[in-house]
Order: structure tokens, then C-alpha cells, then sequence
């Protein structure tokens, strides 16, 4: 654990944690579930909510604000890319905003990495973007978040159409463990956060209450897996998402990922679901065709800042 040196407003302390007690991270969760019902967003990710709980984990560090004792804001940083910045997410109740919070943490992260960073600003908001500016970062990826509905009303999905030889099944907890997390690897070995996916990773989501294996499909040729498509279901939105879709790179052109994304929103609109949700990069052109196609648009943005260093 170390101090930050950000307390300039009396009362205000920022910490350093390795790992968060089970305390702590009731606290933090809690903070974030105030900060999304206020926002309309989460602003931590959930796979920075998952890295609250289980002890450390290598390159991970949590930043503490207290005022008065009170938990006032939490930022995470991830430091786990061998080539990108250490990767950063915060957030600030919001009954605490307004008193240079989001600016200490901020500064706290900048500090912590010396001043090479990348931030998620989460939905795009407004206040986000002008603490990104004071604190002298500049946007260089925007993550878009696309919504389809699913009901009788909507677009009628297409039929699968597979590859020749190619068959799809569910996944199998424990024996498709290994081949899933090899082939999420090489599909997704230009995506720092997905492809670098671990076991602990996999068995975090599994261990969720909303994983259910019978909407993770595996494609597979001659044995071999070729491609995947892992659906999740938000209970309470009632929303279905294109969770994780991705095809190995010998198998791509051929139509497949097309055909797994209309297996799983098939599967999604089967289970009652009014709407699905993906997120894809806007730099993308290629997936973002594929997926308007499909019927989905624009529901909202995501942004990541980082520092010119």
C-alpha cells in the first residue's frame, strides 16, 4: 500500500492497494452501482469489477479516495500490457462530485504511471471528457455500443448459413477450457484486453450468475475449433449481448462469423429477450457494415483517452 500525494483538499486521502478486502470491495461495488443508477452508465467495466475480489492479481492496483473517512471515489489500473500504457478506470459518487475528486484521482494515476496512461471514459459524458482535458489527455479510441431490437415487431433474423464442414455446439465447462482460451488468443491477437484472456479470467465468468453454457457456442472443423460465439443476458435490462464473437484467423471470409452471430441472437430472441447489444470499435468499418446489416445501430459511445508520452 502506498499514499498518494493528493490530498490538497483537507479531509481527502487517496490510497494505493495491492488487493481490497472484502469490505472494501463491497464498498467500491456499492459506489459504482450509486454512480451507474445516477449516470445511466457503468463506469467500471466488468472485468474491472470482477478484479475487485479474489486477492491480487499481477498488475492490477486499486486508488482509495476517502473524504473524512467516507469513500469518495475509486480508480483502477491495469498494468498488464507489455506494449500499451497501464489501462485506467474511475469513478466519484455522485452526492461527492464537484469537489475535485475526479481531478485527484486523476492526477493520483498519472502519478502512478508516470504520466503514461490510457483512461475509459464510460458513456462519453460530458464531465468525463472535460476531466480528460484538464488533465491534459487526448481521445484516441471510441468503443460504440450497438442495440437491436429482438421482438415480433423486429427485423426478421437470418438463417445461419455455415461454412462447408463446419458444425456447431455448446461449450463445455472444464473440458473446452484450454481450446476456447487458445482460440480466443489467436482470434483476438491484435485485441489487448480480450486476447489476453486467462483461466482465472474464464473461471470469474464462469463462476457469474448470469453464464449459462448453453449460449456459448463453439464452431468447430474437423475437430478443431474455428470460431465462437459467447452470449450473456442482462436479467434486469433484459437485454441479450453478442458477449464475445470471434473466428480464427484461417477461417475468416467464408461467412462464418456472420452465421455464429445469427445463431446467438436466434438463441437470445428464443429466450424472450426484446433486445440485443454488442460493442464494436469504431475503427472498424468492416464489422460495423456487419453489424448494421444485422439491423443494430448506435446506442452509445465509449472513450478512452490517453497521454501523448
Amino acid at each position: 500500500m502506498t499514499d498518494a500525494a493528493a490530498a490538497v483538499e483537507p479531509g481527502r486521502q487517496i490510497v494505493t492497494l495491492d488487493e481490497l478486502t472484502e469490505e472494501q470491495a463491497e464498498a467500491v461495488l456499492a459506489l459504482i452501482e450509486d454512480a451507474s443508477r445516477t449516470d445511466g452508465t457503468t463506469a467500471v467495466s466488468e472485468q474491472g469489477r470482477l478484479q475487485l475480489r479474489g486477492g491480487p492479481r499481477p498488475g492490477i492496483r486499486h486508488l482509495l479516495l476517502t473524504e473524512r473517512g467516507r469513500l469518495a471515489g475509486y480508480a483502477q489500473l491495469e498494468d498488464t500490457d507489455p506494449v500499451e500504457a497501464p489501462a485506467a478506470e474511475l469513478v466519484v459518487h455522485p452526492s461527492m462530485r464537484g469537489r475535485g475528486h475526479g481531478r485527484a484521482l486523476g492526477s493520483a494515476l498519472l502519478a502512478e504511471t508516470g504520466k503514461r496512461i490510457r483512461v475509459w471514459a464510460h458513456g462519453g459524458r460530458s464531465a468525463a471528457r472535460h476531466l480528460a482535458q484538464v488533465l491534459g489527455l487526448t481521445l484516441f479510441r471510441e468503443l460504440r455500443q450497438l442495440r437491436r431490437p429482438l421482438g415480433p415487431d423486429a427485423p426478421p433474423l437470418p438463417s445461419p448459413a455455415l461454412p462447408p464442414g463446419v458444425t456447431v455446439r455448446t461449450f463445455v465447462p472444464g473440458a473446452d477450457d484450454a481450446a476456447w482460451l487458445a482460440a480466443n488468443a489467436a482470434a483476438f491477437a491484435h485485441h489487448p484486453e480480450q486476447g489476453a484472456l486467462t483461466q482465472r479470467d474464464l473461471d470469474d465468468r464462469m463462476a457469474q450468475p448470469w453464464f449459462d453454457p448453453e449460449g456459448f457456442f463453439l464452431a468447430e472443423r474437423e475437430g478443431e475449433l474455428v470460431g465462437f460465439h459467447w452470449t450473456k443476458v442482462h436479467a434486469a435490462e433484459r437485454v441479450g449481448e453478442v458477449y464475445v464473437l470471434g473466428v480464427l484467423p484461417g477461417a475468416q471470409g467464408g461467412g462464418l462469423g456472420k452465421a455464429l452471430t445469427a445463431i446467438g441472437l436466434r438463441h437470445l430472441a428464443s429466450a424472450g429477450l426484446p433486445t440485443a447489444m454488442l460493442y464494436v470499435d469504431a475503427d472498424n468499418p468492416a464489422a460495423l457494415s456487419v453489424y448494421e446489416g444485422l439491423g443494430f445501430a448506435t446506442h452509445e459511445v465509449d472513450l478512452m483517452y490517453r497521454t501523448e508520452s
